[in-house]
């Protein structure tokens, strides 16, 4: 590993490990009657503690410390005092940056018990960002990235948004490459060693098309159906990867 990938991959792992660790905070106080906006001082508190700060907060305006995507609501939903009920299910959203690092990753909690179909889409969602992480290595194309995740929620019977895309990440937010769940195998950008990116695939229930909300930041589905997400920040090494935002615990 050369000095220059091996300083990146070590500060955005440190990035990394602290927002997951806010995820970890999180699934501790999940459950119904909580609203999001408690999630999202939770996230703040939990960052700022060890140090770093939330990086969507004022990000392009956006006013909120984390994203909290409920139910049908595909990504960028702002915390609010919006209760959580029996049933629901709710992306969060974090990232931390670290000395000048981000680490950025998401999970799709279940509020209670939920329903089997609640139950079926997150499972798959999780499957999907995990088997396409299993293929990363240098030398494949970005596009087996979004073919591995396609084929596989196809074939359950879900749908992958097209509207939103992983993307490159370390010193900067969001940069290149675009990394798109959907697309062919053999296609797109060669990924190199030393690489960090996100893959984060939002998975819809029925129909893949979304809309945004007046508040420009809210996507929810078109046709009002459930979405889930899971994100993890990973980085490219000869033979495989590194995931930089893996928890030590057990997701719920």
């Amino acid at each position: 590993m050369n000095v220059d990938y091996k300083e990146a991959f070590e500060k955005t792992k440190e990035a990394g490990s602290i927002a997951a660790g806010a995820l970890d905070e999180v699934n501790k106080i999940i459950k119904p009657g909580i609203s999001t906006g408690q999630i999202d001082m939770l996230c703040y508190e939990y960052i700022n503690d060890h140090g770093a700060y939330s990086a969507p907060l004022f990000y392009r305006g956006f006013p909120k410390s984390c994203c909290t995507s409920t139910n049908h609501v595909v990504c960028h939903g702002i915390p609010s005092e919006k209760i959580l009920k029996e049933g629901d299910i709710v992306n969060v959203d974090v990232t931390a940056l670290k000395n000048g690092w981000h680490g950025d990753t998401s999970r799709t909690f279940k509020v209670g018990n939920v329903s089997i179909k609640a139950e079926k889409l997150v499972q798959a969602t999780y499957e999907s960002m995990m088997k396409a992480i299993g293929i990363i290595k240098d030398g494949i194309h970005l596009g087996d990235i979004g073919s591995t995740i396609q084929s596989y929620v196809e074939k359950e019977g879900f749908s992958v948004v097209q509207d939103f895309c992983g993307h490159g990440i370390g010193k900067t937010f969001h940069k290149e490459p675009n990394v798109l769940h959907y697309g062919e195998k053999g296609t797109g950008e060669i990924i190199k060693t030393g690489m960090i990116f996100t893959i984060e695939p939002m998975i819809n229930y029925g129909n893949y098309e979304t809309k945004t909300l007046n508040d420009g930041w809210t996507a929810v589905t078109k046709d009002k159906s459930l979405s889930a997400q899971f994100e993890h920040t990973i980085g490219v090494t000869k033979d495989g990867c590194e995931i930089f935002t893996k928890s030590e615990k057990i997701i719920k």
